[in-house]
């Protein structure tokens, strides 16, 4: 569901999870997440805080086998919410980039807004248990937002060690340059030449 304030309300229910988001573009930046999985959460509170929106995200998954599905489909709704809130993409910036350190660590993002989904993830993260969190599962929920919301999405690590510091460092610079693609320029249509996107 979308309306002008550039808000979307997206549920997912599948046999494995139960998702549900709440995003409003034009936020404060208060963000919270609930799903099972305490550095998930941290990491979804930084994508919404960072990027200047309010997310609220709950979900129930079937984390007694493994958090794959649960943070999978966290990252198809939250994508699904943020193409229904930009709807026609009227006067957005479109494009962004950023690279954001956190101590040792510096991860690139830069993205289009395109209507075209395109991943490139070239982070290699040590594989680790932070808490309940497998790092592993950070190119997944990363594909899996930037496909439904048909995003252009290239990620690189600069230099980083510590896994933590690496993954949070990721979620930072995806919401600033979420935030940057996101923002208005006062022109009433779609930025492209093709007059859509």
């Amino acid at each position: 569901m979308t309306d002008s304030a550039r808000t979307a309300t997206v549920t997912r229910t599948t046999k494995e999870t139960d998702v549900h988001v709440e995003l409003s573009i034009d936020g404060s930046g208060t963000a919270s997440a609930d799903t099972g999985l305490p550095f998930f959460d941290h990491m979804l509170q930084q994508l919404g805080t960072h990027a200047g929106f309010d997310l609220t995200v709950t979900a129930e998954g079937d984390l007694e086998i493994d958090g794959h599905h649960t943070v999978e489909d966290v990252g198809i709704a939250i994508g699904q919410a943020l193409a229904q809130a930009l709807a026609d993409k009227s006067g957005i910036r479109r494009f962004a980039s950023i690279t954001v350190p956190l101590d040792e660590a510096a991860v690139e993002v830069a993205l289009d807004l395109s209507g075209r989904p395109f991943v490139v993830h070239e982070v290699e993260i040590p594989a680790e248990m932070i808490g309940t969190f497998d790092t592993g599962l950070v190119e997944d929920f990363i594909r899996a937002f930037a496909t439904a919301a048909q995003m252009t999405l290239h990620v690189r690590l600069r230099s980083g060690r510590s896994p933590h510091h690496v993954v949070e460092a990721e979620f930072k610079a995806l919401a600033k340059a979420l935030g940057d693609a996101c923002g208005m320029t006062g022109r009433t249509s779609a930025p492209s030449t093709k007059g859509t996107l």
